[in-house]
């Protein structure tokens, strides 16, 4: 697992952002769209985004059984 943010090349966001902006000329503004437009102009946001994923991946413990009602029995 990286430990370093690496962003995305610039070619790939460009993409996402006009596939964002030609969903919204075609079907208007939606929270989700917003979001990712959002991503793809804020590096800042971006490698917020990546810290957070990596701490949820993080706060996994293998050895608990989620689906019961108290984990720590």
């Amino acid at each position: 697992m990286n430990t370093k943010y690496i962003d995305y090349p610039a070619s790939e966001i460009k993409a996402k952002l006009q596939q964002c902006l030609d969903y919204e000329a075609k079907y208007g503004e939606i929270p989700q769209v917003t979001a990712v437009k959002k991503w793809c102009q804020s590096y800042e946001y971006r490698k917020n985004e990546w810290q957070w994923r990596q701490n949820v991946a993080k706060s996994i413990n293998f050895n608990t059984n989620y689906t019961k009602p108290y984990y720590n029995e």
